[in-house]
């Protein structure tokens, strides 16, 4: 348990430079198990999601260590193919190992996830996904079952572009046999990132990026090295708070394209800002104005995962916003805790109608979720007062000392 405390008031100034990619690193550990293989990747976060993904990969007999940014797996001893509650339920992305698992041992067993409480975690597309590879797929109570003798190449239409489908579905289709075609993937960076990763491990791959991923085979390296792409979602925090509190910012070390949904946002609040190669510049003085209307959607529409962190920026802007969200229905379970700090929210089924106050004041409030926590601590930023924001460990599984960078900033926070 966590608590942080932020007083308000204090306009943000410097640089800092991003972490890399939670979301991008998960599934590439997941990936290392595939084959017996070494792996070095480099520029991991230190993240509590992380250092469950080492456990798991420990659990399953690899050696898994990490030194600084540097996390080295070797997969050459893994022998296990089942994975108990009290590994996956750390974590919401516990799911992605089990391509790598079933394509590996032919077998695999895995608790449903944890995580997050963000709305059902329905694993039908990932069980549609290993039939289509030829594996029995089943649920049997709490743990997701698959077998096969061995994996075939076919074709696989995803009904909804998701995430995690798509990812168990390539690291799966390495594993099997012949051509496998993806209809309907995900597009997002973290899904290139992950092709760019097996391709380095011997994947024949195409289409990432693009709604159809084509793997034509795949012959194992011995030793894989690779490293991680920066996060959008930890880059667009920071731009976000500097909206929240004022002041002039600089996120180094990140991908513009990746977080543009994101910054056009903000420049339609009145932010002002100025977008290089691999860096931005935000600049945010005076009361912003609202970004409208709001709707998440799959890459390249505005992320789910920044949908909390605009809405801490607007609580204080001029006008009304609208977020609409359309990928998680948990997604607004911040509202009642930015309600406590005298945010004008009005929540419509998946839909957020905010009304910009004057001023915020500071409260104690709870951390329920990821994204939401770190909404929390950046609407603190803005508020008059302290605030209090109590954390069962949400915040710490997706950032890397988010104290730490905000008072590099200048920002009043410390966390007990």
């Amino acid at each position: 348990m966590s608590i942080w405390r932020i007083r308000g008031g204090r306009e943000l100034d410097g640089s800092l430079t991003v972490q890399g990619s939670k979301n991008a690193v998960l599934p590439l550990l997941a990936a290392a198990i595939l084959t017996g293989c070494e792996t070095e990747l480099f520029n991991v976060p230190a993240l509590r999601d992380v250092d469950a993904s080492l456990a798991i990969l420990r659990r399953l007999g690899c050696r898994a260590e990490r030194d600084s940014d540097r996390v080295y797996v070797d997969a050459r001893p893994a022998d296990g193919f089942a994975l108990g509650r009290d590994l996956t339920g750390q974590m919401r992305s516990s799911v992605i190992f089990l391509g790598a698992v079933l394509g590996r041992f032919h077998e695999a067993r895995i608790a449903l996830p944890g995580g997050c409480e963000l709305g059902p975690r329905p694993v039908d597309l990932h069980l549609q996904v290993m039939r289509a590879l030829g594996a029995e797929a089943e649920m049997d109570g709490g743990d997701i079952v698959c077998r096969a003798d061995r994996l075939k190449g076919g074709y696989i239409l995803l009904p909804f572009p998701s995430v995690g489908a798509t990812e168990n579905a390539m690291i799966a289709a390495c594993g099997a046999e012949g051509r496998t075609v993806l209809d309907g993937a995900a597009r997002e960076p973290e899904i290139v990132e992950l092709a760019g990763f097996l391709r380095v491990m011997g994947a024949d791959i195409a289409g990432e990026g693009t709604s159809q991923i084509i793997i034509n085979g795949f012959e194992p390296k011995k030793c894989v090295r690779w490293s991680v792409m920066p996060d959008r979602i930890a880059a667009a925090t920071m731009l976000c708070a500097c909206v929240c509190a004022g002041g002039d910012v600089e996120v180094r070390g990140l991908v513009p394209g990746h977080v543009r949904a994101v910054t056009d946002s903000l420049s339609s609040m009145g932010a002002e800002l100025d977008i290089l190669d691999r860096r931005a510049r935000i600049r945010c003085h005076g009361r912003p104005q609202s970004p409208g209307v709001i709707r998440t959607e799959p890459y390249p529409g505005f992320p789910t995962d920044a949908q909390p962190l605009l809405m801490a920026a607007a609580l204080q802007a001029g006008g009304t916003a609208v977020f609409e969200e359309n990928i998680f229905s948990g997604r607004f379970r911040h509202a009642a805790q930015m309600a406590r700090m005298g945010a004008d929210i009005r929540l419509e089924g998946r839909r957020a109608v905010v009304t910009g106050v004057q001023r915020l004041h500071g409260a104690e409030v709870a951390a329920e979720d990821l994204r939401g926590g770190a909404a929390l601590i950046l609407a603190g930023l803005g508020a008059e007062g302290e605030t209090q924001v109590t954390d069962p460990g949400h915040v710490d599984r997706g950032y890397e000392r988010l104290d730490g960078a905000l008072s590099a900033l200048g920002a009043h926070i410390e966390r007990i």
